[in-house]
């Protein structure tokens, strides 16, 4: 646990901070117990002496009182300490991760390779003028109604949306994961238990009015729906499939990704998540990143894989794996996808346990993006344009548009109309 903290770059002396408390809770714990016992001994001597003696009984028995509501207070609070030492602990880092921050990933595998635009004749636009073009994307009237980071999709760019998620729900589902739409609310439990609080907190909605937070993935309600239950081993996979909108504050991403709908406040997600055996989870973990890959390979989009360093794990995940789709006009690979194992992480917070031939004992968990709709938007509308600044629909969305297998510009009508509009 010392070497996971220090490959995370956190407090070291958190661990032993925790063994500390931990030691006193048992020691008091212990102490109680003795105490009360001694209280029910001498309970039993009081009802058979009398005079002087009884006075004398009674009297220990008042100290004995006491001390044993001493011990008991010392505890809860021994026990609350360790508690909270706990939680602020991140999950122990898998022994294969990269160690270091945020710019040490590993670059595993390249799939597919971007276009050469200057060969083709013309110069790549990008997604939110791609998306102004097509009558698809509105952020100055986002920014008028809800401010900054927020948008609309309208027209072909809100049936672009509804045609990834059900393309996404497809793949899940002939995959064997079972379809889910999640809550957009949930309790402190559910987001403390998933990792959500603590280091992350400050990019977390919170109405503090009914102590409800708004999730930033159905990651959250997914995890938390067998929480404090019991699951037969011979369930296991459990596969889920989750849709919902998702909410992030942006915290410390000041002047990241302003221009169009990359990096916003709201977005949906289709997740997958999983409980699985301890033993089956790290090749769970490949299978879901497999399913990504499936994922942008249909969408024809060239990507690559890589794995997060020790630093940049966030706090519930042991190992990390992220697919980038390039994206033409910034010239680099940006994060479409991400897959976690969490291990038993989430599930000993949340107390979700499994039960079989060893008895009861906590599960694995893991989770794993395959669309994030806002950020597939761009790497398809960017990816996928042509010279009069239409779309080539890939194959996999055509059923889900109508048969489209392009997207054309609004008319110049239509623009002028929607300009003297604005």
């Amino acid at each position: 646990m010392r070497a996971s903290q220090r490959a995370r770059g956190e407090d070291v002396a958190l661990v032993d901070s925790l063994l500390s408390a931990d030691e006193r809770r048992r020691a008091s714990g212990t102490r109680f117990d003795e105490l009360r016992s001694e209280q029910k001994a001498l309970g039993k001597l009081v009802s058979k002496a009398q005079g002087d003696e009884k006075s004398e009984l009674l009297r220990r028995a008042g100290e004995l009182s006491a001390a044993v509501k001493a011990a008991d207070a010392e505890q809860h609070e021994a026990a609350e300490e360790a508690q909270r030492l706990l939680l602020e602990l991140g999950n122990i880092v898998h022994p294969d991760a990269p160690i270091g921050g945020e710019e040490d990933f590993v670059v595993l595998e390249q799939h597919g390779t971007p276009r050469d635009f200057a060969a083709e004749g013309f110069t790549p636009r990008d997604h939110l003028e791609l998306g102004e073009l097509l009558g698809a994307v509105d952020t100055e009237r986002g920014a008028k109604v809800s401010g900054s980071r927020f948008y609309y999709l309208t027209g072909i760019g809100a049936l672009l949306e509804l045609a990834l998620v059900n393309a996404a729900i497809a793949q899940a589902t002939a995959a064997g994961f079972t379809p889910m739409l999640t809550p957009n609310l949930v309790k402190p439990a559910a987001m403390a238990g998933t990792g959500y609080l603590g280091q992350v907190e400050d990019d977390v909605y919170h109405l503090d009015k009914d102590d409800l937070y708004l999730v930033g993935t159905s990651e959250v309600p997914l995890a938390a729906y067998h929480m404090d239950e019991i699951i037969d081993a011979a369930r296991l996979p459990l596969r889920y499939a989750g849709f919902s909108s998702c909410y992030r504050r942006e915290a410390g991403s000041y002047g990241k990704d302003t221009r169009g709908i990359f990096r916003v406040h709201q977005f949906d997600k289709v997740e997958m998540f999983v409980f699985t055996t301890p033993e089956e989870a790290e090749a769970e973990h490949q299978r879901l990143l497999a399913w990504e890959k499936q994922w942008l390979s249909s969408l024809e989009l060239p990507f690559q894989v890589i794995e997060l360093a020790s630093g940049d794990l966030g706090a519930s995940a042991s190992r990390k794996f992220d697919c980038e789709a390039w994206i033409p006009t910034q010239g680099k690979y940006r994060e479409l996808t991400s897959t976690s194992n969490t291990l038993e992480f989430q599930a000993r917070r949340l107390g979700v346990r499994m039960r079989d031939t060893d008895g009861t004992r906590p599960l694995a968990t893991l989770n794993g993006t395959l669309c994030a709709v806002t950020r597939t938007i761009v790497a398809i509308l960017e990816n996928h344009q042509l010279a009069d600044g239409s779309v080539r629909v890939p194959e996999v969305l055509r059923p889900y548009l109508g048969g489209r297998d392009v997207l054309e510009p609004v008319s110049s009508a239509t623009a002028a109309f929607s300009a003297a509009a604005k």
